[in-house]
């Protein structure tokens, strides 16, 4: 599987963005997948992670209620909806996929290359 995410950019505080990953390669609806992040100096760490069918979802407690992660399978894409973006969400954003999902990278065997999300105050 290969991973293309894309959709990053640079906002403001309260705005939104919509993260996408589109995978080609082996049936993607085979995958679970994830979206992971990294800032300058820190270590990537989970933000959300979606089961294969899309019927299971879980979240980083800093995100929850704000971002929002879902699939369309039929286009083989991974979508973040990310509103009320805050400065700290600053990072680049990375999108994973696996046979399972969860919040440990190493459940992913796939991994796109990062899209810089900046959100400035």
């Amino acid at each position: 599987v290969q991973l293309q995410a894309c959709g990053g950019g640079l906002v403001q505080a309260g705005d939104s963005l919509r993260l996408s990953c589109a995978a080609s390669g082996r049936a993607f609806s085979t995958n679970g997948a994830g979206w992971f992040r990294q800032a300058p100096g820190k270590e990537r760490e989970f933000v959300a992670a979606i089961s294969r069918n899309g019927g299971t979802t879980t979240y980083k407690n800093s995100v929850k209620g704000r971002f929002t992660i879902f699939r369309d399978n039929a286009k083989n894409t991974v979508y973040l909806q990310m509103n009320s973006l805050k400065p700290e969400d600053t990072c680049v954003y990375y999108c994973a996929a696996g046979v399972g999902y969860g919040i440990q990278e190493g459940m992913y065997g796939y991994w796109g290359r990062g899209t810089q999300v900046t959100v400035s105050s």
